[in-house]
């Protein structure tokens, strides 16, 4: 009852703040609907299943560009190609700051500008993403792509060996298979250190990275509403207890064991020795600096697992996809070896699943910050203004793709058979802030969607689905069915 007068005292003082701060509001902003006293307009957004198809909705009233306050924050959301790339490309530095949502804070120590992905641009940030460009983008000359290549075809027979132990034929929880061997590619490429599915506080971490990775991509009232936080304390301590974890074994289990071995008259063993050297060398470089970067480029197999799950419920859903892929794999290895790297160029229909699958998900951008005060298409944005990048509608609009709502790999492949992806497909965003870890994420989903379906058939019940705007699934998800394929397929090995 006591909370429920305190809102209502809240609402009363607000109603008149509202009125205020809208009849004060910049000129020149964006057209956008008028807020509640409180609240702002997120009820609008709670109409729709997801934000992002709120902003669609919106964007036929208001435009490509319009304001909107979800709680006290001013916010626009830019709903076309041209204006997404004047936010990302043309104009990037004015729209370097994040979302400064205490969820994130607690996710990093305390400080959100830990993290890679969360923090405002600054010199550090730009420093810290050069000293991963060589290892996260590795190009297909190089021997980072070797080192890849390698990595995740010694895993995948590791993955296999977990996946036969399951039943088949019957409905089996695949996804903490599929993460671990997607985090042992990770720290076997960037760490030089892999761990047993067995291993107890390896699962536990698995898990922790995977519960983040879905956090992450969900909203709560306390992004926008941070009054609201006495509500969300327990909440909160499971953060702080998940990414405490992490570190702690990070820590422990790969970091203490480089430094204790690291050579500085030797070239970096991987990327971890590389993050090590360069702790010593740069005066601007703190030990914190280090541990989050490292934490946040292995928390990226997260994305690689759950983007294998997001595409394995397509191919439940539409079982010629997968045949068509398997005709492929099989055309390619000719049944002799597993599929590597090296085949990504030779199965095109198989990354093309991938782009659809990323494309139909349609996970939103991070949202950015102005920095400073700029102006969109002539509209004024003052400094702190969140802004929504709708790469929703650049998935799915039927401005931009024919056929949008079907699921169509064919639609990336050119006449010649090429991948081909438009310039306003952006899954991975655009400019100076676009993810620095994509190349792996492509090369490593590639190799354990192909070797899962190069040895089974997938299927599943009425439960194998993935929500709209989201390519995250839940940690505890649906499950399928894996039969072996007839006749089996020869090995190499």
């Amino acid at each position: 009852m006591l909370a429920i007068v305190s809102l209502c005292l809240v609402l009363l003082v607000c109603s008149w703040l509202s009125r205020r701060t809208r009849k004060d509001a910049p000129k020149g902003s964006p057209p956008g609907p008028k807020p509640l006293p409180v609240f702002g307009s997120l009820h609008l957004l709670g109409q729709h299943d997801t934000p992002f198809e709120a902003f669609t909705a919106l964007s036929k009233t208001y435009g490509d560009i319009f304001s909107i306050s979800l709680g006290t924050t001013p916010c626009v959301v830019v709903n076309n190609f041209d204006l997404i790339k004047e936010v990302l490309i043309t104009k990037g530095g004015d729209f370097g700051g994040r979302p400064d949502f205490l969820r994130f804070h607690k996710l990093f120590g305390g400080d959100r500008n830990n993290s890679l992905a969360l923090c405002d641009w600054s010199e550090l940030q730009k420093t810290r993403r050069s000293i991963a460009r060589t290892y996260c983008s590795p190009r297909f000359t190089s021997l980072q792509f070797d080192s890849v290549n390698r990595v995740g075809a010694e895993e995948v027979n590791t993955f296999l060996a977990e996946i036969q132990k399951l039943p088949i034929n019957t409905p089996v929880d695949i996804k903490p298979i599929v993460l671990k061997a997607c985090a042992n590619m990770f720290t076997q490429y960037m760490c030089s250190t892999s761990f047993s599915y067995n291993d107890k506080e390896f699962q536990k971490i698995v898990r922790y990275f995977d519960e983040i990775f879905w956090e992450i991509n969900q909203g709560y009232a306390v992004d926008f509403l941070p009054w609201l936080l006495p509500f969300y304390h327990g909440h909160m301590n499971k953060l702080t207890k998940w990414s405490t974890e992490i570190r702690q074994f990070i820590l422990s289990r790969i970091i203490d064991n480089h430094r204790a071995t690291l050579d500085f008259n030797s070239p970096p063993r991987d990327f971890t020795d590389a993050l090590l050297m360069h702790l010593e060398e740069d005066p601007n470089m703190n030990w914190e600096h280090i541990i989050f970067e490292l934490e946040d480029f292995i928390g990226g197999h997260s994305a690689i697992g759950n983007l294998v799950m997001v595409t394995l419920a397509a191919i439940v859903k539409y079982p010629e996809v997968g045949d068509s892929i398997r005709k492929e794999i099989d055309a390619v290895t000719g049944n002799m070896r597993g599929p590597n790297l090296f085949d990504k160029a030779a199965m095109p229909y198989t990354e093309s699943v991938l782009w659809e699958t990323l494309r139909k998900a349609s996970s939103p951008i991070v949202p950015h910050v102005a920095s400073v005060d700029t102006e969109i298409c002539g509209f004024s944005i003052p400094k702190g203004t969140m802004v929504f990048i709708n790469n929703y509608e650049l998935n799915v609009g039927k401005e931009y793709w024919n056929k949008p709502d079907e699921f169509l790999p064919e639609r990336f492949l050119s006449p010649a058979g090429n991948v081909v992806k438009p310039t306003h497909f952006i899954p991975f965003s655009t400019g100076k802030r676009t993810c620095i870890g994509q190349r792996l994420v492509q090369c490593f989903s590639f190799v354990i969607l192909a070797t899962l379906l190069q040895k089974f058939d997938v299927s599943g019940g009425d439960d194998v689905a993935a929500r709209p705007g989201c390519v995250a699934v839940p940690p505890d998800c649906f499950k399928l069915i894996l039969t072996p394929r007839n006749p089996p397929v020869i090995s190499s090995d």
